[in-house]
């Protein structure tokens, strides 16, 4: 670059550089034929080492996230042989390290940056599990929405979320970073998800781009562990798998990202039927492909390349555009090219893809847009994201159980003792992939009862045990809390870094000897309110026989201590779902809602049958079942009533159920509509949850809740991998959870034969 374009101010700084190449200047909202023109232009400037550069991503040394391979990255950006760097953030980081891509490197090619904005930003939200259990979507694209806007003031473009991956395995740590095992669910939550990211137009500096990852069916790894094989059906990877990822592509998503796993013997990011066949050629997705973290060179492991070479042409014979921390491309393309083993066609069209989406970032305008302290300093945890934080987290807390209505407490009066590893645990609050967030602006559950109360409660405190230890010696000192108190509240669990990536685990229980505390805890007969702080469902049964009151808080966020504290007195009203099952012993896992039935299938009221599908030493049922969560009042359902006991393959069918508020205490409840295929040419799953709605009741007020069931509600995928519904009987359940349901019966008929007896639906994930 000549030392006249380094005259301009930064936000000219770009539009001078085109100029001076002759490529006309747009606007910040570039986009069709113009940026095509500019992008067309630059290629043609290219060496093919800055081409693949712009292939390339590397993490900066400001925090790492991954194995690092090639960690001298301001060398690359100098050579403009660096196109994408993560792991950096601040307006004031980000800014050095793009005035050096803009004003050092030959053609000055601004930098994308990435993190890991999982869950907020600076403002850290719920996990990604515990937001899907407030069954709010609103809130939920609002998070993201506040993420977005924290994380591009701070000079981030990218995130690497949301993570579509269905997870019914809860020994899988990275469950945590999804909206669980249901497929609607999660397809609505990823849409939400996206939209609240990207927002409406991608020119505004307070967007940054979503990335739909892991694509495909990462969550699905053998024994619940981390970056194990996958081995599917393609039916179950259509039907299951795909649909949230196909959600994301549906609501914009501008990118998206492979899986570590294999799929069926093909690891994802070899996969050319995932990433080229079905991605681009049939979901016509037009965004760029990045790996995750060197699942390049991790095809040499995996047995499918045999060095860094060969599994970089497999990567980019795939589909894959950007190569994140291996390094690979940038090593090896030279000479793949060279030779003629990849045509400089695809690397052109990768590279494509790429200055596209920086271009309608704004990028090419004024590359320092999102590099901006003043907005920064006035956005970054504000009152109103905090406020948001709290609110969202209150609504994620799920209450298990409530026997004698122990809950909510008072906030006068008794004593409290506040025990459990976990109560005074700042760093666990926010979980884990929380990237930025700040665990020391964290309020403790201890602090925030103390704060509640103000000093009109006794409070007494031990912790009694370690998180994940075998020492004994302080029970003491928590059971003579328990001894001074009217009410324990026991705050155990997971730490933050026993869920999320490589942290799987076999065993699912209270860790270390904090059941062994409980259990002493509740032989002094005072009564327990059991918090728990995870990741995944925990298998609690002793805990959901013995201890009357349990809230499920999951990883809360920055604000969890006072959405507890909120939940815990009765300021709120506890209404969070679960978005997973909870076992009662790991030996069920995997267990799930969509489970099918076997030809030999358990009746309870049978108990002494023997050749059955069942277990000897517990039984098949869950702990709690998905949907599952009570309130501080109760609610009514009436039967389902339909407006058909029969319908065509073109017909829709309109359910509605009434919900009263029969306590004394206004709450908002989560009502829930399920589907039962009874007879199909493939089997079907007991249930499927098709529709939900959030709603605020009053006491003795009734709600009439109204759903529409499409034809494409009752359809599913097929040996040929066609999607379509069969004529037959079908069950429409409705309830406040998936374990107490309401059902009425219709009926599809088929259609005229001359056309086909049922009807083929051009909107799911096929593959022909």
């Amino acid at each position: 670059m000549t030392s006249l374009t380094r005259t301009f101010t930064a936000g000219f700084l770009a539009a001078a550089l085109f100029t001076m190449l002759g490529i006309p200047a747009r606007g910040a909202d570039a986009g069709g034929d113009g940026l095509d023109q500019r992008i067309e232009e630059l290629l043609g400037r290219m060496t093919l080492e800055e081409k693949l550069g712009q292939m390339t991503l590397l993490t900066s040394d400001w925090d790492r996230t991954g194995p690092s391979i090639k960690p001298n990255y301001l060398e690359g950006i100098r050579k403009g042989t660096v196109g994408a760097v993560f792991n950096a953030y601040t307006a004031a980081y980000t800014r050095k390290l793009q005035k050096i891509a803009v004003e050092e490197s030959r053609l000055g090619i601004p930098l994308l940056f990435g993190y890991d904005v999982i869950h907020g930003h600076r403002t850290i939200f719920p996990i990604p599990l515990g937001e899907a259990a407030s069954f709010d979507l609103k809130a939920i694209e609002g998070s993201a929405r506040i993420a977005a806007t924290e994380a591009a003031a701070e000079g981030l473009h990218w995130t690497f979320a949301p993570m579509a991956d269905i997870a019914r395995d809860a020994r899988w740590g990275r469950i945590a970073e999804g909206a669980g095992e249901e497929v609607y669910l999660a397809s609505e939550i990823t849409r939400s998800r996206v939209r609240g990211f990207q927002g409406t137009d991608l020119s505004r500096p307070d967007t940054i781009l979503a990335c739909a990852k892991h694509f495909a069916a990462y969550g699905a790894a053998q024994a619940g562990r981390d970056y194990h094989t996958v081995d599917l059906s393609p039916m179950t990877l259509h039907q299951v798998y795909l649909p949230p990822f196909r959600a994301a592509l549906d609501a914009g998503v501008a990118t998206f990202m492979t899986a570590f796993n294999e799929l069926n013997g093909i690891p994802c990011t070899g996969s050319g039927y995932l990433l080229s066949d079905l991605l681009r050629q049939e979901w016509g997705f037009t965004g760029f492909v990045v790996t995750d973290c060197t699942s390049i060179n991790e095809m040499v492991a995996h047995g499918f390349a045999r060095d860094l070479r060969h599994a970089g042409e497999l990567a980019i014979e795939a589909g894959v555009d950007m190569d994140m921390q291996g390094s690979v491309f940038a090593d090896h393309g030279p000479g793949l090219v060279a030779d003629g083993t990849i045509e400089q066609a695809g690397i052109d069209e990768a590279v494509r893809r790429v200055l596209r989406l920086k271009g309608q970032l704004g990028l090419f305008d004024d590359p320092y847009r999102y590099s901006d302290p003043a907005r920064e300093k006035a956005v970054v945890m504000s009152p109103a994201h905090l406020a948001a934080a709290r609110d969202l987290a209150a609504k994620s807390i799920v209450l298990l159980r409530n026997e004698g209505s122990l809950l909510p407490l008072s906030d006068s009066g008794p004593t409290l003792a506040v025990v459990g590893p976990l109560a005074d645990g700042r760093r666990h609050m926010i979980g884990s992939w929380s990237g930025a967030g700040d665990f020391e602006k964290c309020r403790t559950v201890l602090e925030s009862i103390q704060d509640r109360t103000a000093g009109r409660v006794k409070i007494v405190h031990a912790p009694g045990c370690d998180i994940d230890s075998e020492d004994r010696s302080r029970f003491a000192e928590a059971l003579a809390a328990a001894a001074e108190a009217e009410v324990v509240v026991a705050v155990m669990g997971e730490s933050y870094d026993m869920s999320g990536e490589a942290a799987s685990r076999s065993d699912i229980g209270l860790p270390g000897v904090q059941l062994q505390l409980l259990r002493e805890l509740h032989a002094t007969g005072k009564p327990v309110v059991l918090v728990l702080l995870s990741g995944r469902p925990l298998a609690i049964p002793w805990a959901a026989t013995h201890v009357p009151s349990i809230l499920e808080a999951w990883f809360p966020g920055t604000m969890g201590g006072p959405a507890i504290a909120d939940v815990l007195f009765g300021d709120v009203n506890p209404s969070g779902k679960l978005p997973v099952t909870f076992p009662r012993a790991v030996g069920q896992v995997p267990i799930f809602l969509a489970v099918k039935n076997t030809g030999r299938p358990f009746h309870p009221e049978k108990p002494d049958e023997k050749y059955v599908s069942r277990y000897l030493d517990v039984p098949n049922d869950p702990l709690f079942p998905f949907g599952h969560g009570l309130s501080y009042t109760t609610f009514t359902y009436s039967p389902p009533r339909l407006s058909s006991e029969q319908i065509g393959p073109g017909d829709s069918l309109r359910v509605e159920f009434d919900v009263t508020n029969s306590g004394d205490r206004a709450g908002v409840e989560v009502a829930q509509l399920y589907l039962r295929d009874l007879v199909g040419s493939v089997t079907r799953p007991l249930l499927e949850l098709k529709r939900f709605k959030r709603f605020q009741i009053e006491p003795g007020q009734r709600h009439t809740v109204r759903f529409t069931l499409d034809p494409e509600d009752l359809a599913f995928v097929h040996p040929d991998l066609t999607l379509r519904a069969e004529p037959g009987e079908f069950r429409v359940l409705v309830g406040p959870g998936s374990g107490r349901l309401e059902g009425a019966t219709f009926r599809l008929v088929a259609g005229d034969v001359r056309r086909g007896a049922y009807q083929v639906f051009e909107l799911g994930p096929l593959h022909r």
